[in-house]
């Protein structure tokens, strides 16, 4: 079955923002949309692109990041078929993980241990006299600075942690050392830039920005890392079903 087409509206709201990313958006929208039960498949190439209004290269983009993201898959010779597992998974699309690593360098900027604050304390579960890493690092995505991280690890759980290890991946180096993930914690607040992390990341004092806060959890619930990630191109969606029990506690908590 073929998703219903583009409505003029849709297409109208191709002309005021980025066309790519807009029908992106527009597919993902219509295929949780559409309950209809069975094998799904979206409009071939063309079709698309008449809908919208573009051309089949900004559709070829649009439908490469649905696959990036597992929603959508190409079948060489019969199109984009919707994969129906995405709809069990309430993240659907994420634009710090949904890059490749490829795609993805990191530059270290510093490196040093200090002693652990209150907080710092409290959150990694060791004492004053203990040490933590403290690290600051650029992301770069397609060559071009988006994030501006900064870190910190219980020393005595990473004794070796080096600019090798910051400029790669912190998670993949956690694994090497035999523990286990359990999950992430992860906080977002909507900021502006200032003017440290403006020269740094090569945008405009007071551009908008997520601030996007995150402890890694190992298995046994001790924290192994918190980072403070300004990101200023982050994404983000989600489907999550509509919870009426929700809306009434919150309008029973006003009475």
């Amino acid at each position: 079955m073929l998703l219903p087409p583009a409505t003029p509206a849709d297409v109208m709201q191709v002309k005021v923002m980025n066309k790519k990313e807009f029908v992106t958006q527009d597919l993902l929208s219509k295929i949780y949309q559409d309950t209809t039960p069975g094998p799904r498949k979206l409009s071939p190439e063309r079709q698309l692109a008449e809908e919208y209004g573009v051309s089949r290269f900004t559709i070829r983009q649009a439908l490469e990041k649905l696959v990036s993201i597992g929603v959508v898959r190409i079948v060489q010779g019969s199109g984009a078929w919707i994969n129906e597992q995405a709809r069990n998974n309430p993240l659907v699309y994420n634009s710090i993980t949904e890059k490749r690593f490829d795609q993805i360098r990191y530059r270290m900027l510093s490196l040093h241990k200090k002693r652990p604050d209150k907080a710092a304390q409290q959150i990694f579960g060791i004492g004053e006299e203990s040490f933590i890493w403290h690290f600051c690092r650029l992301r770069y995505v397609d060559d071009a600075p988006v994030q501006l991280e900064i870190s910190s690890l219980p020393v005595a759980d990473f004794p070796d942690l080096n600019q090798q290890a910051i400029e790669h991946s912190i998670q993949q180096y956690v694994l090497g050392k035999g523990l286990t993930i359990s999950h992430m914690l992860t906080t977002y607040r909507a900021v502006s830039v200032s003017r440290e992390q403006a020269v740094l990341l090569g945008c405009k004092k007071g551009s908008p920005a997520m601030h996007i806060n995150n402890r890694g959890i190992l298995e046994g619930g001790r924290v192994f890392e918190v980072s403070d990630i300004i990101d200023i191109n982050y994404t983000c969606t989600y489907v999550i079903p509509y919870n009426r029990d929700t809306l009434t506690r919150r309008q029973n908590q006003g009475v």
